[in-house]
């Protein structure tokens, strides 16, 4: 962490585990890969009004990308601007996978119930989602599309996904900046196509500071999040017009 950022506050959340919690505009949240090989899957809403969430099209199409890294921008689905990723250290982050869920952890791994494991038990990424949206008032509804952190997929000749294993090392983190006030969820379980044969999630660290100006709105160079970035804005202009 550069000593010129405000330190607000950091997490540590164990591999399989699950968090939200409000970002402000002009903060910076830190995802860090803390041994290699996490995944973190993440949705964004609107603090003020949820049904306002991450659009994986609109962000792709947007940016005429299939992955996410330094420089992209990550849109809602009314053309306004989430966060910027302003700093990444990994260089590819998953956009179209989704979330594993109960059957197919089973399936992959066995079962591994909290009565018999405790926090050791086997968690899905979809079990997570819905235990931090249910805080919030939201809902099996409100899952849609989300961004896998750290984790890399690509396609063969065939039109096959292939998973990356270990694609994250020790230490690796991707900044958000972001420019919405936030309301972000977050799920440690493996991605859907980890090839791992035994569940073991790594662990994702959260820290939060104020954005250094240097890198504020750095999404700029794509032209099109020139507008979504003046959206965003006019959101929160005293009078709602143009800036």
């Amino acid at each position: 962490m550069n000593q010129n950022n405000v330190f607000l506050w950091e997490e540590h959340l164990p591999g399989g585990c699950h968090w939200s919690g409000i970002i402000r505009r002009g903060l910076t949240l830190r995802l860090a890969d803390v041994t290699g090989g996490a995944n973190a899957a993440v949705l964004f809403f609107n603090q003020e009004e949820k049904l306002e969430r991450y659009n994986m099209a609109d962000t792709l199409k947007a940016q005429h990308t299939f992955r996410l890294t330094k420089g992209h921008a990550c849109y809602s689905d009314m053309g306004r601007i989430f966060c910027c990723i302003t700093a990444d250290t990994v260089g590819w982050h998953d956009t179209v996978c989704g979330l594993s869920d109960s059957k197919l952890i089973q399936q992959k791994y066995g079962t591994a119930r909290y009565q018999e494991h405790r926090n050791q038990m086997y968690r899905s990424g979809l079990d997570g989602m819905l235990i931090e949206l249910g805080k919030w008032g939201l809902g099996m509804r409100d899952i849609v599309s989300n961004i896998n952190f750290f984790s890399k997929i690509s396609a063969n000749s065939a039109g096959e996904l292939m998973f990356h294993h270990n694609h994250s090392k020790a230490g690796d983190y991707v900044d958000l900046s972001f420019e919405m006030d936030t309301l972000v969820i977050l799920s440690a379980a493996p991605h859907p196509l980890d090839t791992s044969t035994t569940y073991q999630p790594g662990a994702v660290h959260l820290a939060a500071f104020t954005t250094p100006s240097a890198t504020a709105s750095a999404c700029k160079q794509i032209a099109e999040n020139m507008r979504g970035l003046h959206n965003t804005h006019r959101l929160y202009h005293p009078c709602g017009g143009a800036l």
